[in-house]
């Protein structure tokens, strides 16, 4: 039976911190627009940061339908959601509000110290996730599967490139300026890192 939690601690901020992978949903205002629903993973790259607040590293390497959404005026919906692949059935979704933090904001020093082991230069924001709602359902149709190593093929490639070749990378890449639906996405050209 699935239940509510008013904050994001004790067991469920155990549960969250373990999982290896979650995945992000965001969608549009408008009804025809695309849904975006993304995996998200790497160690060191989630952080809960209070009892209502988690924040991502958001990584080049595709597109900006994430950041395009949270920024749509009236917008800023978004769910994290968490699965059990192995131990006890779970599925944890926090519903929230979420706010990109770009490199030249003030707060992007305070925030990116949250993530020091998987920072590089391929990060061009954080993702910041206010909890509105927090609720787990059973998980008793998720299978079991075995997790054996984190790939790393991304934290390698981008951590080959200097900022500025991070920077064009960013600007010729198709959908991360603008959204599929039209969207301003990622503030180009790239800014310079605040820290």
């Amino acid at each position: 039976m699935g239940q509510r939690y008013e904050r994001i601690e004790g067991r469920i901020r155990d549960f969250i911190e373990q999982q290896p992978v979650f995945f992000t949903a965001t969608a549009p205002l408008t009804g025809d627009g695309h849904v975006n629903l993304s995996p998200k993973g790497r160690s060191g790259t989630l952080a809960v940061l209070d009892q209502l607040t988690l924040a991502y590293l958001d990584f080049g390497g595709s597109g900006a339908e994430t950041i395009a959404h949270l920024r749509e005026e009236g917008n800023g919906r978004i769910t994290l959601m968490w699965c059990a692949f192995s131990g006890p059935p779970k599925v944890l979704r926090v519903h929230g509000r979420g706010e990109p933090v770009f490199r030249d904001d003030p707060r992007w020093r305070e925030y990116i110290s949250h993530f020091a082991e998987a920072d590089g230069p391929g990060a061009r924001a954080i993702i910041l996730v206010h909890a509105v709602r927090i609720s787990d359902a059973c998980g008793f149709a998720v299978p079991f599967m075995d997790y054996r190593e984190e790939r790393t093929q991304h934290a390698e490639h981008f951590g080959r490139k200097t900022d500025e070749e991070f920077a064009a990378y960013c600007e010729k890449k198709e959908h991360v300026g603008v959204s599929l639906d039209g969207l301003p996405a990622l503030p180009l050209p790239l800014p310079a890192r605040a820290d």
